[in-house]
């Protein structure tokens, strides 16, 4: 006879309902992100606007994303996670169409950096809705789902920005949103569950304004240090002086009695490890987005296009993970899992170090695949085992921390690849086979990024562990 499942570990329609509302509001935010990247110097010769000017699209998006993210926690406390996530939808919506209406380069990326602020509000906002309403023995599973969107975001990007500028012209680039958007609205308004909020705290005003400057300042200028190359004197000001106000925002959240984000979590040595995992993993993920697309582009000479279709296994392997992933992790936990996980990308990533300028398609695609597993086994379960550890009051403190960690690991990875690959280039041989190597080398880095977080993921393995021990001899004698 086949054993019921218990009400808190069912996944109720009602839950599957919320998944795809959120997911649907998260793949219009995430999508934009990639969009337009294809599309710059389209913008440019419409606009009459040079490239240096047309990147600030792209930047100030990425920037507003990172200053709307220590905020996203006490918003959803004030306002309620749902209220917050319905108005940053129809924001976005609006900014969407102001965008396309743009009849100048600076009114585009005003209304850019405007659409950047609503979606950097709506993804911590779905996010902190999803894991409350979830609660811990199904979060593995729910997450998973929305974690969909991050990944396959960079491959629809690349495809459908080139297609949408080339059959339709610029402006549905972000018209697209408009209808997406008001999809969202509509079913939003319908179906969220509305929540009272009860803390009324007051703004932590001096937090609000040392992480809203202080994370974009570093963003920008690890972004810099990456795109160029070197260091400027702006790149580098930018770092020093964003990482000098991120310190001391930290202090003042140890010290405040109502901080913006409670920065005292890291108390807990599993929420610290699931931190560590998750920064890492930022760092070796979105970092490794741009070494492979330079091999198909500069190597084998594919369009924008092919390089999209031919990098997109890794994606898929991520998507095809995720389930998996989040089943395991609420029946066993998620430690192990992002342990297996680590393996699994250390041994996808190093035939990637060894890539030569003749290798095989189907090979690259079938060690995608492997690589992508290994990371839909690792960053998803990473961010549930995170969230389990705290109390569900302190779910939207922990999901910015996670997302600002996230965000920063990625701004950094980008960074020093992108140096180490472009110094490999400098100096080695200027053929194929010189290119090959630099990307080869370059992995060789990542493979031993992800290695270094096995460390911490081990530690995260003894302590749930234990902490399953205690909780079970707690019922035991309860």
């Amino acid at each position: 006879m086949k054993q019921a499942v218990p009400d808190d570990e069912r996944i109720t329609p009602a839950l599957w309902g919320l998944s795809s509302i959120l997911t649907l509001g998260g793949v219009m935010s995430m999508f934009t992100s990639t969009v337009v990247n294809v599309a710059l110097g389209t913008v440019g010769e419409k606009l009459d606007a040079p490239l240096g000017t047309v990147q600030w699209i792209a930047t100030g998006y990425l920037i507003a994303l990172a200053a709307a993210i220590p905020v996203s926690g006490w918003a959803s406390r004030r306002y309620g996670a749902a209220r917050l996530w319905l108005v940053c939808v129809a924001l976005f919506a609006v900014f969407s169409a102001l965008c396309a209406m743009a009849t100048s380069i600076e009114m585009l990326i005003v209304f850019r950096v405007l659409q950047g602020l609503s979606g950097g509000l709506l993804v911590p906002a779905g996010q902190i809705l999803f894991a409350t309403a979830a609660g811990p023995k199904r979060l593995g599973r729910m997450m998973s789902v929305l974690s969909i969107p991050i990944y396959l975001a960079p491959v629809l990007g690349t495809l459908f920005g080139s297609l949408l500028t080339d059959r339709l012209g610029w402006p549905w680039l972000f018209l697209v949103n408009v209808p997406v958007a008001v999809i969202s609205l509509a079913t939003g308004w319908r179906w969220l569950p509305r929540e009272t909020p009860r803390d009324a705290q007051p703004m932590d005003w001096p937090g609000l304004a040392l992480s809203m400057v202080g994370l974009p300042l570093l963003v920008f200028g690890v972004a810099q240090i990456g795109e160029m190359g070197r260091a400027d004197a702006l790149a580098l000001g930018s770092v020093i002086v964003g990482a000098i106000l991120l310190t001391v925002f930290a202090v003042h959240a140890l010290r405040a009695r109502k901080p913006l984000l409670n920065l005292r979590l890291f108390g807990d040595s599993a929420f610290s490890s699931a931190a560590v995992v998750i920064f890492c993993m930022g760092l070796a993920l979105f970092g490794a987005m741009i070494v492979l697309p330079v091999y198909y582009l500069n190597v084998r000479h594919e369009s924008l296009v092919g390089t999209g279709l031919l990098t997109a296994p890794l994606a898929l392997g991520t998507v095809a993970a995720l389930p998996l992933a989040g089943r395991f992790t609420d029946r066993i936990g998620g430690a192990r899992v992002i342990l297996t996980g680590l393996i699994v990308t250390v041994i996808g990533t190093v035939p990637l170090a060894m890539i030569t300028e003749h290798d095989s398609y189907w090979w690259l695609s079938a060690v995608q695949v492997i690589r992508g597993c290994g990371i839909g086994l690792t960053t998803t379960p990473a961010l549930a085992t995170g969230l389990v550890m705290v109390p569900k009051e302190q779910i939207p403190h922990a999901m910015p921390i996670f997302n600002m960690l996230q965000r920063i690991g990625g701004s950094f990875g980008t960074s020093i690849l992108t140096a180490l690959l472009a110094y490999r280039l400098t100096t080695g041989p200027h053929t194929a086979a010189g290119t090959a190597a630099a990307i080869g080398y370059t992995h060789w880095w990542i493979t031993g990024i992800t290695a270094i977080v096995l460390v911490p993921s081990v530690i995260l393995v003894r302590i749930e562990a234990a902490r399953r021990r205690e909780a079970a001899a707690g019922l035991a004698t309860a």
